[in-house]
């Protein structure tokens, strides 16, 4: 069952999506966690530019730990945004992914590894395909403060 059903892909462009991540992870020699994927669209409807595919491991709210790999498509950017509770430490697993942290970029490798304390605005880009994983605080709606207001309400999802 997804989190965030609101801003999720359904019906075939979500098959489509999930077959083409499988494939993606099979020319990879992965494997992804036996869990729902859930690929975000951020309720924009313009998933290829604007979105992510997360495969969550662990969001253990009473004891204050998540885990969980991102997807990004080439060229797919997970919007600017901050968090007030979370702090975030992202790996670079597979390809390369554009990490912007407030008004700086940098391009991230496999192996790098990115700590993002909390009030830090980030957004980030696959540059071809690229998995990162996320070790965190955990995921609640309500701490994902976004710049486009058109995401979730008013920026707040």
């Amino acid at each position: 069952m997804g989190r965030y059903e609101d801003v999720e892909l359904s019906g075939p462009e979500r098959a489509e999506v999930l077959e083409q991540i499988q494939a993606q992870m099979r020319e990879w020699g992965l494997t992804m966690p036996a869990v729902e994927p859930l690929p975000l669209d951020f309720g924009l409807g313009r998933f290829r530019e604007v979105g992510e595919t997360e495969f969550w491991i662990a969001n253990e709210t009473e004891l204050g730990y998540c885990g969980k790999f991102l997807f990004l498509f080439n060229g797919q950017t997970c919007p600017h945004h901050r968090h007030r509770m979370k702090h975030e430490t992202f790996f670079i697993v597979k390809g390369t992914v554009r990490m912007v942290v407030g008004d700086q970029e940098r391009l991230m490798q496999p192996g790098d590894v990115l700590a993002m304390p909390p009030g830090m605005a980030h957004s980030f880009t696959g540059v071809g395909p690229a998995l990162v994983l996320e070790v965190s605080l955990p995921s609640v709606r309500g701490d994902n403060f976004f710049d486009d207001p058109q995401i979730g309400e008013g920026g707040v999802l």
